[in-house]
């Protein structure tokens, strides 16, 4: 069994979609970056490929790559899924952590939580996701971006 953890970091700007774990949230701005910016599930994919060294998300799908621009994130992570698929590995869970002042986060956690699991093939029950804010301190808590953690256990099947 192995570890990994991960962590992103994507600016809140107006005129993009708020896209956390393949969810559409309403809300007033959205994240920035190539692909949707989905900051949770960039943040398990590092998570993922960090638990058996396979690097991180910019280098498996560099910004300057045109295939990744717009990509959903969930796509990215279930190639990263297969990444470890080849190296004889399997997901076990997921505890995760979306950092955000606002917007309120809870009513959409459990569809963040399926679409993460159906994309790293685990039951839902194998895969947490809370949200927290910084009680209005740092640049998540002025509302600047999103920040979020993972924390994945991975194994190895036996040969």
């Amino acid at each position: 069994m192995r570890i990994g953890h991960g962590f992103d970091v994507h600016k809140l700007v107006e005129n993009r979609k708020l896209v956390l774990g393949g969810v559409d949230i309403p809300y007033k701005n959205g994240l920035l970056g190539h692909s949707d910016a989905d900051v949770l599930c960039h943040a398990v994919s590092d998570a993922l490929l960090g638990s058996v060294a396979l690097s991180d998300i910019g280098q498996h799908f560099p910004d300057t790559d045109p295939q990744y621009n717009g990509i959903s994130s969930l796509l990215l992570l279930k190639h990263v899924v297969q990444l470890l698929a080849n190296k004889n590995y399997s997901v076990c869970n997921i505890d995760a952590t979306i950092i955000a002042q606002e917007p309120k986060l809870a009513p959409y956690i459990s569809d963040m939580r399926k679409n993460i699991a159906a994309a790293v093939n685990l039951d839902v029950d194998a895969v947490s996701v809370k949200a927290t804010t910084t009680e209005k301190l740092g640049f998540t808590g002025s509302g600047e971006g999103i920040a979020a953690h993972a924390v994945v256990l991975v194994e190895r099947a036996k040969d």
